[in-house]
Formats: structure tokens, sequence, C-alpha cells
């Protein structure tokens, strides 16, 4: 069953430990459902985060205890099992709410091993906007009907990760559309938040999943294994994601992902995406833009 915003919230608040946990629940349900964050700051009350501003709960300061408590919670008092996710600074919570954490490294051969005296945390409340995408999935299909290779362009915040997750939904339920075989190289578990396997965000019945691998493997490993119709990557950062994006398009799939910049022409700009344009991989680019306070989208056609 899927939750409202404020039920997230709450769910999220169920990791913080008993004596922070009262003063976030007692949040009006109206905030609740608009909070995107709470942050646990040593010396300092938690705080929630909004859209626009970041606001203290009560007067009581976080203390190291508290978040040795909040990690056991969140890892349901087996801290090795999640050692892995550890080591990437994060773990991901039933819900698919994400807790990341800042302390003291612990290095051995110049890798990261885990994090000592934790210092501070952040929940991010997994959010699901279900239908963000209907507005504009049919201007990314072509003339056959079928889905075309698009990359979404937006600022840090905008909702990249939010649309692009919805579009996979709906390429993979076939919902307007016929429906696909998508496979998803989520590096930092935003997209599906699998917990247990399971993914506690809906990306549709026809996803498959490949989750803390970097994009580049990742997204090679389900082009040979999975036998998808549509591969999808948040946030394309490094030069092999790029040309692991068109070494796949080569292979006859088509591709959703995401990247930073504000329109084309800030894509023409910078080296890694010029690119990326230049191979011709995408068909459309969908730009999401922000007017007060408001997100519209549109579509550009890309030769």
């Amino acid at each position: 069953m899927r939750m409202d915003n404020s039920q997230a919230y709450r769910q999220a608040a169920q990791v913080l430990p008993l004596s922070l946990r009262g003063v976030a629940l007692d949040l009006p349900e109206d905030k609740q459902g608009r909070a995107e964050e709470l942050r646990l700051r040593i010396g300092h009350p938690v705080t929630v985060v909004f859209p626009q501003e970041e606001l203290p709960l009560g007067t009581n300061s976080v203390t190291g205890r508290d978040l040795e408590h909040l990690l056991e919670l969140a890892s349901r008092a087996s801290v090795h099992t999640v050692a892995d996710q550890l080591r990437r600074g994060y773990l991901t919570v039933e819900g698919g709410h994400r807790v990341g954490l800042c302390g003291t490294p612990v290095l051995r051969d110049g890798q990261i091993h885990g994090l000592g005296r934790l210092s501070s945390a952040a929940i991010r409340v997994a959010r699901q906007v279900t239908g963000a995408a209907a507005p504009v999935a049919q201007k990314l299909l072509g003339q056959s009907g079928a889905l075309c290779s698009t990359l979404i362009l937006a600022p840090p915040g905008a909702g990249k990760t939010t649309l692009l997750r919805d579009l996979i939904r709906i390429v993979s339920h076939g919902e307007g559309m016929t429906p696909q075989r998508v496979a998803v190289a989520d590096e930092r578990g935003e997209v599906a938040a699998l917990w247990n396997g399971v993914p506690q965000l809906d990306v549709g019945e026809r996803t498959d999943v490949l989750e803390g691998c970097p994009k580049s493997q990742a997204l090679m490993m389900l082009l040979r294994a999975m036998n998808p119709q549509v591969l999808a990557a948040d946030e394309i950062t490094a030069p092999e994601d790029v040309a692991t994006l068109i070494s796949a398009a080569g292979c006859g799939v088509k591709l959703l992902a995401t990247a930073h910049g504000s329109d084309r022409e800030d894509l023409a700009r910078r080296p890694l995406y010029r690119e990326l344009m230049a191979a011709k991989v995408f068909e459309r680019l969908l730009l999401i833009e922000t007017k007060n306070g408001r997100r519209s989208y549109r579509v550009e056609v890309l030769e």
C-alpha cells in the first residue's frame, strides 16, 4: 500500500530515538506532508527541512548517544549487515527512507570501511509523486508510439529523480503506451530504494533494479543479464557514464537518464555533456523549469 507524504514522514521518524521522536511527530500534519528531511547534529536541536527553509524542533540538543541509538534502530541492531551501505555514508530503511551519516571515517589501506564517532545524520523522507510524469509522457513517444530515448535536465533539487521514477513506472506498467522491460542502474538507491530486495517506491511491474553499483558497470551488467528494452540511470556525472550510455544505445535499447543543467546551451558549454549530445543517443530533452515555486515541463526534440 502506497503512503501519502504525511504517513511517509511518520514512518521515517520511527528511526529516531525515543528521546527525539516525540517532538518530530508533534509537527502538524500539513507540515509533515511538506517535510523533506530530519537532521540531527550533536549539540543542536533536531531540525526539519522544508523546500524553502530548515526549522528547529524543540529545544533538546542531540547527543552522541542519540546518533548511536539512531544507527541501531536504522540497522535493526545489526550494524554489520549494513556495513557495505555505511561505507558509502548512508543506509536505506523500510519505506525507502535514506539515513545519511557523518563522522570520522574508519580507514584501512586507504579505503573507507565504516564510520566512527558519529557527528550528524540526515533522514531523507522518501516521497513518491505518482503521476508526476503523466503530463509529458505522451510527448516522449515517437511516431511508432514507442518511447524515445530521453534526457531529463534540471538544476539540483528541481525534481529530476521524482520525474525519472514516475517515467520508469509509466513505461513499465504501459500506461498509455506499450509496456516495456526497464532496467535501472540505481547507484545511490534513490530511484527504487530497495529494502530486503523489494523496491520501496513504485517503479513498475516489469522493472529490474541493480543498486549500489557504479552506473557505468551497472548499465553494462543489466544490458548483458536482463535483456532490457529501456535502460535508466540517475545523474550522469562522469566520463565513464557517458561512454557506457553511448555503447548501450548502440545495442538498440532506449535510454532514460538525468543530468544537472538549465538548458541545451548549458549542456553544450560543458565538455562531458557536449560529448553525450554529439553522440546523438537521446531523441528528446525534457526540461524541468521552476518559476514562483511552481514546476513546469518542456520537451524539446533532438535531431
